[in-house]
């Protein structure tokens, strides 16, 4: 069920103003909870503004306060894709949950999809105060892997052209050197792409061990399993947190395809971990 009273906002980040949508609990839980959405790379983050809509409507609808938010350079905050940074993106995280917890005086966990998830590790590792949970849809866990499938973009895009066909190898060379890159529409500066690609998310989920983990994948067939990556690197952390579960659910990969799809099953396994 959707909220009817989302508000829109405008946040004051360290690069610029960032747009985000806060969908506020209904009605107040006895434990307050918020969480904050970091949403997926590129033209993924249009394709999933549909699913991350529904599910904020139906947490808050739990009564969870649940703050979408557009980093810099992103949808609608301030700042060209361009002129993006990791570590810009970083800060608007911190100011997101700054701001979520002022407004709802709850507890604040983190939730990203895909290259938002490994961000969301991220801050979660670095925090001194941790966040209440962190909940992860579809975890890029290599960005470096991530970066080269980027790139293929380009590549596959430039093949029907009569010019010399580029490789991921040379793109990644012009990056190194300081180049950007337009991509499926979107410029690529040199240092995001090298940010990218030296994160990975195993180094980012050992601390703290106390952190409520969950990780939730869509994929096909009508009874999924969790990826064999995901699987070991959750079996690595496993004998370290004390609450980590994983599962996956049938549907479709809605952040990669043209037409907005919906995956139920994922908002309904996201609902049923907090209602517990």
């Amino acid at each position: 069920m959707q909220t009817t009273d989302m508000q829109a906002l405008f946040l004051e980040g360290c690069a610029g103003t960032l747009f985000a949508i806060y969908h506020p609990a209904r009605p107040r839980r006895r434990v307050k909870l918020g969480l904050v959405y970091l949403p997926p790379f590129a033209e993924e983050m249009n394709r999933s503004r549909r699913m991350a809509s529904l599910q904020a409507g139906r947490l808050a609808a739990l009564g969870i306060d649940v703050l979408l938010l557009d980093p810099f350079g992103t949808g609608d905050s301030a700042g060209d894709f361009g002129d993006a940074r990791w570590e810009i993106w970083r800060e608007d995280a911190k100011t997101a949950i700054a701001w979520l917890k002022e407004r709802s005086g709850a507890r604040v966990g983190l939730w990203g999809l895909r290259l938002g998830a490994l961000l969301a590790a991220e801050v979660t590792s670095e925090a001194a105060q941790p966040p209440a949970c962190l909940l992860l849809w579809q975890p890029i866990l290599s960005g470096d892997r991530f970066l080269t499938q980027f790139l293929r973009l380009r590549v596959a895009a430039g093949m029907d052209k009569s010019s010399e066909a580029e490789t991921t190898k040379e793109l990644r060379a012009r990056l190194w050197q300081g180049e950007a890159l337009e991509i499926a529409g979107y410029e690529l500066a040199s240092p995001l792409a090298r940010a990218i690609a030296e994160r990975q998310l195993a180094g980012m989920l050992q601390r703290p061990e106390e952190l409520p983990l969950d990780v939730l994948e869509v994929r096909a067939g009508d009874d999924p399993a969790v990826a064999l990556s995901t699987r070991q690197l959750l079996e690595e952390l496993g004998n370290r947190k004390r609450r980590l579960r994983a599962h996956a659910v049938s549907g479709d990969p809605f952040w990669s395809l043209q037409e907005i799809t919906v995956a139920p099953k994922l908002l309904e396994a996201t609902e049923a971990l907090f209602r517990a």
